[in-house]
């Protein structure tokens, strides 16, 4: 999914109502948020009108009783509308961190339930702005968005009333660089929401480029290209600033923009004001006070209605993104309905498997393995050997065929129900950030600890554990970086055991391990396999020549099928095989 700038000059409302239904939950919070609006706007230009009656009707005429009385009702009216105030920023603010709750939520299980071939497309920086930096800007709509602009323009329109009740014609004169100060703010808005747009695309770029790039740091470290990865980073990180630094001048140029025209608008009102006291007409200092008050509230909320307008494209722009992704349909359906424990029986029945549609890289396979029976699948690198176990697991959607487990068609088991049953052991072993026993769990809470370390002590791995600072509860760094392969590969096998599966795939497991902890994985492998149904994926020939059953694919196809002697003494491909790369 790619970042464009593409988006419509206006608001979409489609959108925007999406965005809206999200707050369902909140009514009452809105309904409140609403009121304090209007209220808000109703008190703000009260304050100007009571400042006047009190020069003009109280302090002109000398009356300090009635001026102590109407002062008190400004104190109070002041207090009201802080009072107001309060409430009004924290429920739009609570409304506003509800829905990335609610919607961050949704995007992450959208994002982990989605089929690996979404994953396979999707650069993970990619899904982790969608994840993180677009739902905060989607938030903005609410703290700083549509409630704020409705009290904004509702606020814009009570002053204009009251200044209009109070004198018309100094009103008129007064506001008479409206015309100008709209083309200021339409012209900001379209620059902004541009500059904004190149914002959103560069950080979507730098999330994706730093999380492969620490991701494979290794990597980068041993074919010492860290100054040319620097350099690549510098060009996206370039954009990113230029992005920044064309808003970060259009605010420069508005907000003094803005204060001019201010100030032309109380420069209009002292004219015209003086005009009418030296020409003696009925003019008073009063209505002069609270003009000045009225104009600097009428271009306080016009500062940063522009942005706000922003704030809302570039939240829609950014609930457009989110909803294409919770849109698009890459989620596994989990349609099947049957929930029975399964004893093992797979068979492949004229299977054909492409990643990229029409190029197989599994034909016509067929297989049957026998419940608590083994299937070691050989074959070169490129053969398919992988890819029969994904298909396996519905991690992807075969293309033809029909898979059985138990007789009864794959896709008629619930998806959740079948993949508890089939474990994987990988050959590249990924441990998250934690202790080793919630690696091992995987967030299972009924898993004991001790089922985990009856667990190793079978697997081999208990005594290694035990040598660890906090044995079990040993932190293992992002990736289990401080532990060896063989280690990971160990706490790999004990998380199989402990989720007691049905069927037990290993691929290539052993495949990357010095000799002596091949061994220990050797035993493991026996008391892991006990009882259950396997398929071992192995270059080794000692992992694989116990199989009951071997399959030989080349190119996508079986070529041979059957158990170690009878495919040695047919002398055919897996012989080849055996002589050339499986030998120990």
């Amino acid at each position: 999914m790619s970042d464009t700038k593409g988006t419509s000059k206006t608001i979409n409302f489609s959108i925007l109502r999406k965005v809206l239904n999200l707050t369902t939950d909140f009514r009452n919070k809105i309904r409140i948020a609403v009121t304090t609006t209007i209220l808000l706007a109703i008190l703000s230009p009260i304050r100007p009108w009571l400042i006047e009656k009190a020069i003009n009707h109280y302090a002109g005429l000398g009356d300090l009783k009635g001026l102590i009385f109407i002062c008190s009702i400004i104190l109070v009216v002041i207090l009201l509308s802080g009072i107001l105030q309060f409430f009004n920023e924290y429920i739009t603010g609570w409304i506003a961190q509800n829905v990335v709750k609610k919607l961050r939520l949704k995007v992450y299980q959208h994002l982990i339930k989605s089929k690996l071939g979404y994953h396979d497309a999707t650069p993970v920086g990619t899904m982790v702005t969608r994840a993180v930096s677009d739902i905060e800007t989607l938030a903005e709509l609410f703290a700083e968005g549509i409630i704020t602009i409705i009290g904004d323009i509702l606020q814009i329109i009570m002053i204009t009333l009251f200044m209009l009740a109070i004198d018309w014609k100094l009103t008129l004169v007064s506001l008479s660089v409206l015309p100008l100060l709209f083309y200021a703010s339409h012209l900001f808005r379209i620059k902004v929401k541009s500059a904004f747009e190149d914002v959103r695309t560069a950080v979507a770029s730098l999330n994706t480029f730093i999380q492969e790039h620490l991701t494979g740091m290794q990597l980068v470290q041993i074919f010492n290209q860290e100054k040319n990865v620097s350099d690549e980073f510098k060009l996206i990180n370039k954009e990113h600033y230029k992005a920044n630094d064309r808003s970060v001048l259009y605010y420069s140029v508005f907000f003094p923009v803005i204060e001019v025209i201010t100030s032309i608008s109380l420069g209009l009102l002292v004219w015209w004001g003086t005009r009418q006291i030296i020409g003696q007409q009925l003019f008073d200092f009063g209505t002069i006070t609270a003009f000045i008050l009225y104009i600097n509230m009428f271009f306080r909320p016009i500062r940063v209605l522009a942005d706000r307008f922003n704030n809302i494209q570039m939240g829609i722009v950014a609930a457009e993104r989110i909803f294409k992704l919770l849109d698009t349909d890459t989620v596994d359906k989990n349609e099947g309905h049957i929930t029975r424990k399964i004893n093992g029986e797979i068979e492949f029945k004229n299977v054909w498997f492409a990643y990229n549609e029409d190029r197989y890289v599994l034909k016509d396979i067929n297989l049957k393995i026998e419940p608590g029976k083994s299937l070691a699948i050989v074959g070169a690198t490129g053969a398919g050997k992988s890819s029969v176990i994904n298909i396996l697991s519905r991690l992807y959607p075969i293309n033809k065929g029909e898979i059985l487990i138990d007789g009864i068609p794959q896709q008629d088991y619930q998806l959740d129900h079948l993949r508890r049953q089939i474990a994987v052991v990988l050959q590249d072993v990924f441990l998250f950030s934690g202790s080793i026993i919630d690696n091992i769990r995987l967030y299972q809470k009924e898993i004991t600890e001790a089922e985990i370390r009856s667990a190793a002590a079978k697997i081999g791995a208990h005594k290694f554990i035990e040598q660890l600072p906090e044995q079990y509860h040993y932190k293992v760094m992002e990736r289990g970086n401080t532990l060896s392969l063989g280690q990971r590969q160990l706490i790999s096998f004990i998380r199989a055991m402990v989720f007691n599966p049905s069927v037990l795939i290993l691929d290539e497991a052993t495949s990357s391990v010095d000799t002596e902890t091949e061994h220990i994985l050797q035993k493991a492998t026996l008391e892991l396999l006990k009882g259950k149904t396997s398929i071992v994926i192995a270059h080794r020939l000692s992992t694989i020549k116990h199989a009951d059953r071997i399959l030989v694919l080349n190119k996508g196809e079986v070529v041979e099928y059957g158990n170690h002697e009878y495919l040695l003494a047919s002398n055919g491909y897996y012989s080849e095989l055996i002589r050339s790369s499986l030998h120990e």
